[in-house]
């Protein structure tokens, strides 16, 4: 397969700042008509899903627009109902929520690692069809994006991370793992696609071999799906600051500054 041609930053960078403006424009719709939405972010590890996210709410609120990473469950979590966990999590109107990573753990790595019983991997595949269509005829706008990497960029993102000490923690042991069940993920991909690309909650599959154009092309989709419009900001006016009543500042030896370090990087 033929690399694909990166997106050329002086391309990009003005289209992801329109697009993000416009985003901020969703926010204050979603806000003001008390609208809720849910994004779900799939895709093997190393996609690209979590610098995605990153830019979606760069500019967003996040008492409006927040992220939702759960941990491995708890023993507790366990033996509850598989979809609970994630339910507590989904928005109340005027929220957006974004998945990183979301139920369809169960389908992928929890299949393929052997972390859940073929019952319970099917009685998923049974439910989950029915759980969306819930969501979604209780009015939630519920977007699902996988993001598709080939597996030789997998391996140059791999390597580029072992070798950079400020991403290093994004490896685990699982993430190296998943390059030698390369076709088990896919097939389970393959799958649950076939059970949960339904028309109520269909899949949207974002090419992500460059990220860049990953980014925009799922901004953009996102926001091509939803009905919104720009909300007339309500009018904030700026009062005139109060006359003096005679307070004065405490000495600053009364008080424990933070060192000015930015005033070495000058000598």
């Amino acid at each position: 397969m033929s690399k694909v041609k990166r997106l050329p930053r002086n391309v990009y960078e003005p289209e992801l700042a329109r697009l993000q403006a416009e985003l901020v424009k969703l926010q204050e719709w979603v806000r003001s008509e008390g609208a809720r939405v849910v994004v779900v972010f799939e895709g093997r590890d190393a996609a690209g899903k979590g610098s995605t996210i990153k830019r979606v709410t760069e500019y967003l609120n996040p008492r409006v627009a927040r992220i939702v990473a759960l941990p491995v469950p708890t023993d507790r979590e366990r033996t509850q109902w598989y979809f609970q966990r994630y339910t507590e999590h989904l928005p109340a109107a005027g929220e957006i929520v974004l998945f990183d990573r979301s139920w369809y753990n169960r389908a992928g790595v929890e299949r393929v690692m052997g972390f859940c019983s073929k019952q319970e991997y099917t009685r998923f595949l049974h439910q989950c069809p029915i759980f969306e269509r819930l969501l979604v005829e209780d009015g939630i706008l519920l977007r699902k994006y996988w993001f598709s990497v080939s597996d030789n960029e997998q391996e140059r993102r791999f390597r580029s991370r072992m070798e950079d000490p400020m991403r290093r923690w994004k490896l685990s042991p699982m993430d190296l793992e998943s390059i030698t069940r390369w076709e088990d993920y896919s097939r389970a991909k393959d799958e649950m696609f076939v059970h949960t690309d339904i028309p109520e909650a269909p899949w949207y599959v974002v090419e992500s071999d460059d990220k860049r154009r990953a980014r925009i092309n799922m901004i953009a989709h996102l926001l091509s799906t939803i009905p919104y419009h720009a909300v007339e900001p309500p009018h904030l006016p700026l009062p005139e600051r109060p006359p003096p009543k005679g307070y004065e500042r405490p000495p600053r030896e009364m008080q424990t500054y933070v060192p000015d370090h930015s005033a070495s990087l000058l000598e």
